[in-house]
């Protein structure tokens, strides 16, 4: 059994602290299982998603998984989509275990990329520069959760830049919260990074250069529904195609997010109900 079976099994099986919509209504349209993984992005356009679909007629639930699980949840029909395939690089090996059985959507953001990043006071520009300065980095690149496209990518880069570093796991809340620290001390650290992410606008950070590629260009942030979703539940395919925002915009709920005692529900709707105009277009 490979691993991405393996993972969503683990995952379908075992008990999940999903968050449901509060009341199933038996006039309800339908239910509506949406996967993702708990990247700042992903919780704030999936959960914008929950109250749309709502606001729809459906009963939603979201399920917070790894990112293997979310391709191969949405890939094997237990859930009817999801909003953060990251592609053509960063999640190009799951499309490729999987695109015979999921539906590639539309981009919800476009400008998206992956790479290293450090504080803008670090003296190093490029990520060939990194062995000059082990010492002064500890040795460290601060990562996120194993299996995560953006580790493989990292992974390929201490290869191919022949980097003495060990890439250490965690995930986007122990990322950040090493940066913090770091940033407050005005100590060097050398970090996975993505756009978009509320981290920049929280920090003054740069991407080191990769003159060898081993991250990849620009990429789209996508939906992906499952097979059959278009002909049995039309409107939450079309609505899944039709999500779009620009990195601006996904970036000021992402600041909210970060706000003391900020619940990512919360300010889902919040942004819902000041920008009517961009949720119109989505609704067919």
């Amino acid at each position: 059994m490979n691993r991405i079976v393996t993972a969503t099994l683990l995952v379908f099986l075992l008990p999940v602290a999903g968050v449901f919509a509060a009341g199933e209504a038996e006039d309800a349209a339908g239910d509506v299982e949406l996967v993702y993984v708990e990247w700042a992005d992903a919780i704030a356009t999936t959960y914008v998603a929950q109250v749309v679909l709502e606001e729809m007629g459906y009963n939603v639930e979201l399920v917070s998984v790894s990112a293997a699980a979310m391709w191969e949840g949405v890939a094997s029909g237990d859930a009817e989509g999801m909003l953060a395939a990251w592609l053509p690089g960063t999640h190009g090996e799951y499309l490729e275990q999987t695109e015979d059985r999921v539906d590639v959507l539309s981009p919800t953001v476009e400008g998206a990329r992956i790479g290293l990043m450090v504080p803008t006071y670090v003296e190093a520009d490029s990520i060939s520069d990194l062995n000059d300065y082990a010492d002064e980095f500890g040795g460290e690149i601060i990562g996120i959760d194993p299996g995560a496209g953006i580790m493989a990518a990292a992974e390929n880069a201490i290869d191919a830049y022949g980097l003495n570093y060990e890439l250490i796991e965690g995930s986007d809340a122990t990322m950040t919260a090493s940066l913090d620290a770091a940033y407050g001390n005005d100590e060097w650290i050398v970090l996975t990074g993505w756009t978009p992410h509320w981290k920049e606008a929280a920090y003054e950070l740069k991407y080191l250069d990769d003159p060898e590629g081993s991250f990849g260009g620009e990429e789209v942030v996508a939906a992906v529904a499952r097979e059959g979703l278009a002909e049995e539940m039309p409107e939450v395919h079309a609505f899944l195609d039709n999500f779009y925002w620009t990195i601006d915009e996904l970036g000021e709920i992402l600041l909210w997010n970060e706000e003391d005692g900020a619940e990512p529900r919360e300010t889902a709707e919040r942004w819902v109900s000041e920008n009517r105009d961009i949720v119109e277009s989505w609704i067919p």
